[in-house]
């Protein structure tokens, strides 16, 4: 039997700027500072998520149509391995590092960089993966020691009214609470001041954000969807890339930001490709997609209506499926052969199952239309040779590339993962969703006996600029032309490798500071 599933409910406007002043009020606190903290918050957390797994699963049924296995792979399982991949290494990240390559002169004023965190956060999450895309960066966010509001997507309110449940029985109340509602909400959201906001979604809300953060220079990360290119050449396995290329199009029927918007083909093997999408459609769906449950849904009937749209539009030819249910939200897997790079298909990110495949002439076709198209995608698949790969990955940009696959490079949940250019800014994900929600401070502490040392750099300067560029003024290892210069002093320095040398270099170079410091100690003392 179904589990009974919280109600959805809007938070009330005027209560907003109240609970956002409570979290905020708390990290001056100090509370979320300590390192057992944060663990001990995110090990309830996963627990939380644990005792609410069948609701979990009910809720992204009810929202996207998400089989067990979908829902269980991408959300549930995903947040429960970064939160104990974080438990396992947090104290290690947070940790006061020593930087490298630090002048002698300055060896002894400590250097050193601290992870702070950044304050109080927005987490502002999204509908096609619910749990995951919400709950992961709130993993960073806690990591990193910070307070947070969570606002889920109102386009799957099961899941937002789940996730609400879940931090209100299982986190610290006054330190992470989670604000339900739509447009409203999220302006008066946007309204108040933060630390840092958080947001995953479109580029067109992400503009928003970003306008809304300007005037208070708050900082964001925004991880946002791609026009995404993949480009098959005569080279590739067209076997493999119909079955890998497929499988990124039916997941979450579609509703992928890093699967592929199109796909630029060798002509010549167009045909082929057709064929083998064909059978890998009749493999994954032996009744058809409609019939399976392991295909899911459109999130919403204003999803629906935009891809059913971009569908009607094309001027490209349906060579596999079309088929549509708006009552149960279904929109059949479907390919279509185009011709124009200015086709919407290619120029509009569909986020949904549509397939859309344009012949070129040649790989340099290919990658002119995908830098056309849109010059920094969240993602880039490159299938064919070795040389081929090198080439499409050296002259075509994007956030991260999966070569031979679909989007595997967004699955590995150690793997930073962000876009670039109007694809995103920043990234998250293990050890980098910790260095999302910190500062790294440089502080120093110099000693007092290093004042006579430290005179140099007091005025009057005549007759010290000498003594100081002897202190602190490097000389290039290189000539005007940009050579390289190699001399036998170099050469043994450079000889070795690894942790041995870098201890030798530093007991030799501390060794010679110390006679340096004597020697000018000793003529600030005569002088």
């Amino acid at each position: 039997m179904a589990p009974n599933l919280p109600p959805f409910a809007n938070t009330p406007i005027d209560d907003i700027p109240k609970i956002v002043e409570e979290v905020r009020s708390t990290f001056f606190t100090q509370k979320t500072k300590p390192i057992e903290f944060r663990l001990r918050q995110l090990r309830k957390l996963y627990w939380g998520i644990v005792d609410h797994e069948a609701e979990i699963i009910e809720a992204c049924k009810k929202d996207l149509g998400k089989s067990v296995y979908e829902t269980q792979l991408s959300e549930i399982k995903w947040v429960e391995n970064d939160i104990i991949f974080v438990n396992k290494n947090l104290e290690k990240w947070a940790k006061v590092e020593k930087p490298e390559d630090i002048p002698l002169t300055n060896y002894f004023m400590r250097p050193r960089i601290r992870k702070d965190p950044l304050g109080c956060v927005l987490i502002i999450g999204t509908f096609n993966f619910p749990i995951n895309l919400t709950f992961g960066p709130l993993v960073g966010a806690i990591a990193g020691g910070n307070t947070a509001i969570v606002k889920p997507s109102e386009q799957a309110p099961a899941s937002a009214a789940v996730m609400q449940k879940i931090l209100a029985v299982s986190v610290d109340p006054s330190c992470y609470r989670v604000i339900n509602g739509g447009i409203p909400e999220t302006q008066a959201l946007l309204a108040e001041k933060w630390d840092k906001i958080f947001f995953t979604g479109s580029a067109n809300v992400g503009k928003i954000i970003a306008k809304a953060a300007a005037p208070t220079l708050t900082p964001v990360t925004l991880e946002l969807g791609g026009r995404n290119p993949a480009i098959v050449t005569k080279k590739a396995d067209i076997h493999l890339a119909a079955r890998r290329l497929l499988w990124g199009k039916i997941f979450n029927a579609g509703q992928v930001c890093i699967s592929q918007n199109y796909i630029l083909v060798d002509k010549d093997v167009v045909p082929t490709l057709v064929a083998e999408l064909k059978s890998a459609m009749a493999d994954f769906f032996p009744n058809g997609a409609k019939e399976s449950p392991d295909y899911g849904r459109i999130a919403s009937n204003q999803q629906f209506s935009r891809i059913k749209k971009m569908l009607d539009n094309t001027s490209g030819k349906i060579v596999i499926g079309g088929t549509m249910d708006a009552e149960q939200r279904f929109i059949e897997p479907t390919v279509i052969e185009v011709s124009d790079p200015s086709d919407s298909l290619l120029t509009e990110e569909s986020f949904g199952p549509l397939i859309p495949i344009m012949p070129v002439e040649n790989l340099d076709e290919a990658i002119r239309i995908a830098n056309s198209v849109h010059a920094t995608p969240l993602g880039l698949y490159p299938f064919g040779s070795k040389d081929e790969v090198e080439k499409i990955l050296t002259e075509v940009r994007s956030g991260g590339a999966s070569v031979n696959d679909a989007w595997t490079h967004g699955v590995i949940p150690t793997l930073a993962f962000g876009g670039v250019g109007d694809s995103g800014s920043g990234s998250y994900r293990g050890r980098a969703s910790f260095d999302c929600f910190v500062h790294r401070r440089s502080v120093t502490t110099t000693p007092r006996w290093m004042e006579k040392l430290l005179a140099v750099r007091y005025p009057p300067y005549e007759g010290k600029y000498e003594q100081y560029a002897k202190m602190s003024v490097s000389k290039p290892n290189f000539d005007r032309e940009g050579n390289i210069k190699f001399g036998f002093i170099r050469y043994i320095l450079t000889l070795g490798s690894g942790s041995a040398k870098r201890g030798i270099l530093r007991a030799a170079a501390l060794a010679v500071l110390a006679v340096a410091l004597q020697i000018a100690l000793g003529r600030t003392a005569r002088a």
